[in-house]
């Protein structure tokens, strides 16, 4: 195919998957037995959408040990503080706070209500920040992203939406520097 590489990861999966790295890399994959030309034709069917999803910021010099070290003891600081605040709003109780520095993910709930966020989120607004504590808070109530979830949200942050596709525009970039 034209222009479109891609790394191919085949298994005991019925169905092809597309997934963008937050470095660009298009990951695809398939059954083990499917021809690479279907695997082909399935790609060239979803170029738009890879096209819409692949990040388009350059990609940017990795974080080093200590940058990293020095964003969570920075997160340790503030994000509980963050927690605490909104916590009431949204009306939840929570667990442990845990800094990470993960590539997947800004946030996480457990079921039994701790918390986990990204070192990363020291480099978002503070705006962007709060929506993945509120989001996760939110888990408290709704272990999904069900319509009464992002109700639940809304009625903390009414311009959730806005903070949301901040992430969305900008976040991959950061992640893809871990």
């Amino acid at each position: 195919m034209e222009n479109l590489t891609y790394r191919l990861i085949r298994s005991d999966r019925k169905t092809l998957a597309l997934q963008i790295e937050p470095d660009g890399t298009l990951v695809v994959r398939a059954p083990r037995r499917m021809p690479k030309t279907a695997i082909d034709a399935f790609i060239l069917e979803k170029r738009d959408w890879i096209e819409k999803h692949r990040p388009r910021q350059p990609v940017l010099p990795g974080f080093t040990e200590r940058e990293i070290r020095d964003l969570g003891q920075r997160a340790l600081e503030y994000i509980p503080g963050r927690v605490e605040y909104f916590a009431p709003l949204v009306g939840v109780t929570y667990g442990n706070i845990t800094i990470r520095n993960q590539r997947t993910r800004w946030g996480s709930c457990s079921s039994r209500g701790n918390l986990n966020f990204n070192c990363l989120l020291m480099l978002v607004p503070p705006e962007v920040l709060d929506y993945v504590v509120v989001h996760e808070l939110c888990h408290r109530k709704e272990m999904n992203h069900s319509p009464k979830f992002w109700a639940e949200v809304a009625r903390v942050l009414p311009d959730y939406e806005s903070r949301r596709q901040w992430l969305k525009t900008n976040g991959s970039a950061l992640i893809g520097r871990l």
